[in-house]
């Protein structure tokens, strides 16, 4: 069983661009898997626009939250939780954090109205 972590920024890009991540998700993933989010993301959408929308979808849809024991960023304990799990893909549109993950698959958007699984 795969984990499929979302990163906030990609929440809250997939809202803007109004794509269905679990229709998309479930469309590209030919393995088993459970969606996650990391507790310290749910703290950044309180100060994002539509970061109100993105948690009421995240409730509604189930998404499992993972505690956070360590006091990290977000981007720093998703790369902890991957690189010492490759059962872990990671859901990001940050370069940044897709360039510390060493051998994990990672799902990003494609021109603003589909996902991809590289």
């Amino acid at each position: 069983m795969y984990n499929i972590i979302l990163d906030t920024s990609f929440v809250l890009t997939c809202i803007k661009f109004k794509i269905d991540i679990f229709r998309e998700i479930e469309r590209i993933s030919n393995f088993n898997y459970e969606i996650s989010i990391i507790d310290r993301s749910i703290g950044e959408f309180k100060r994002k626009k539509d970061g109100k929308l993105a948690v009421d979808l995240l409730m509604k849809k189930n998404v499992k939250v993972i505690n956070a024991s360590e006091d990290k960023i977000v981007d720093d304990l998703i790369v902890n939780l991957a690189n010492n799990d490759k059962n872990v893909v990671v859901a990001t549109q940050d370069i940044g954090l897709r360039s510390r993950l060493t051998e994990n698959k990672i799902i990003t958007i494609k021109q603003k109205s589909h996902l991809i699984l590289i």
